[in-house]
């Protein structure tokens, strides 16, 4: 058993030195070093040699084995070794030609839209005011005229937390409180853009999140005539001087009287189509004359001062403009539509 042993060796390493590639490699090692080789089968019947050989029978094929291991680690080393070098010998890089170039980001087209609706407003003398996004049932409802139990609740579906009371805001209405509370009696023109969420079904035309950009103007003598020429100025800028709009009539329960503003279709120039659904015309926002109540909440008194609001979906203004047919891309983070804007 010695003998053979020993033969073993010799004969392994022979054939060790004619593997000159990673097959012939790994199929010497599966010859001899696999579970099926003879060396293996006789490191498996030492259990039938006698007490006396067993031992040095033993011994002797962990050193084959030892050694087998060795001179393979040893072949392989030298082999990636002898590859590393070839590559580098004859792969070479011409580090003279022009790299490739750097893809550089975008402006999301959401917050393209909010930036053009903020330089908008600007330029009409309003200040942009930051509101939270989670808020009290007090102040998302109750403080603008949404009592408990009133049916326009229905018309926002809310995200609830585990907190009593404590909400993801439905709109960014409540921040016209916050801002009032803040100023008053002082008159405001602010802008206050933010994120909104609803629980509602999600589908081409919403979004459970979506940005809001509210308005809101509260002074002495404010009409309805102010709110109207604010916001025809700001579709003219928005859209360009020659695009119509038209005032219809609508119910906010925090405005009074209240309207929803469209402006013609720019695809079909009003003729009828398939994004404008036939009418001719594109609902851009709401708006309305703020609530005797709600200015009572705000710290204001509605007997001496006025004012009107507005609010407005600046990923429907930008699915108008661009002509994007699902709301859906502006969060689908996919580059093929993000790369377009």
């Amino acid at each position: 058993m010695l003998k053979r042993l020993d033969e073993l060796e010799q004969k392994a390493l022979k054939d060790l030195e004619g593997a000159l590639d990673e097959a012939t490699l790994q199929a010497w090692k599966v010859s001899y070093l696999g579970r099926g080789a003879e060396l293996g089968k006789i490191t498996e019947g030492l259990r039938e040699l006698s007490k006396e050989e067993r031992p040095v029978v033993g011994r002797r094929a962990n050193e084959v084995k030892k050694a087998l291991e060795a001179a393979y680690e040893g072949r392989e080393t030298s082999m990636q070794q002898a590859a590393v070098e070839r590559s580098l010998r004859e792969e070479r890089l011409d580090v003279t030609l022009p790299g490739r170039s750097v893809s550089r980001g975008r402006i999301h087209p959401a917050n393209q839209m909010l930036r053009r609706v903020y330089a908008i407003f600007a330029e009409m003398g309003f200040q942009i005011y930051r509101s939270r996004e989670v808020e009290t049932d007090e102040y998302n409802f109750g403080l603008l005229n949404i009592p408990p139990f009133h049916p326009a609740r229905d018309l926002w579906d809310t995200f609830y937390t585990t907190g009593e009371g404590v909400l993801l805001r439905t709109h960014t209405s409540p921040g016209q409180i916050l801002v009032m509370r803040e100023r008053a009696p002082e008159p405001i023109r602010v802008i206050l853009p933010g994120m909104c969420y609803r629980y509602e079904q999600i589908s081409a035309r919403s979004e459970i999140q979506f940005n809001q950009v509210e308005g809101l103007a509260i002074g002495k003598n404010i009409t309805f005539t102010d709110l109207k020429g604010t916001l025809v100025a700001f579709a003219r800028r928005l859209y360009g001087d020659e695009v119509r709009t038209r005032f219809r009539a609508g119910h906010f329960p925090f405005t009074e009287p209240s309207a929803e503003m469209d402006i013609e279709c720019f695809v079909c120039d009003g003729e009828g189509c398939g994004v404008c659904k036939k009418t001719g015309w594109l609902e851009i926002l709401g708006c309305g004359m703020v609530h005797p109540t709600v200015l009572t909440n705000g710290g204001y008194d509605p007997e001496m001062v006025s004012g009107f609001a507005f609010g407005m979906g600046t990923e429907r203004i930008a699915m108008n403009i661009h002509r994007i047919d699902d709301i859906r891309n502006f969060w689908a983070n996919d580059l093929r539509f993000l790369e377009q804007f």
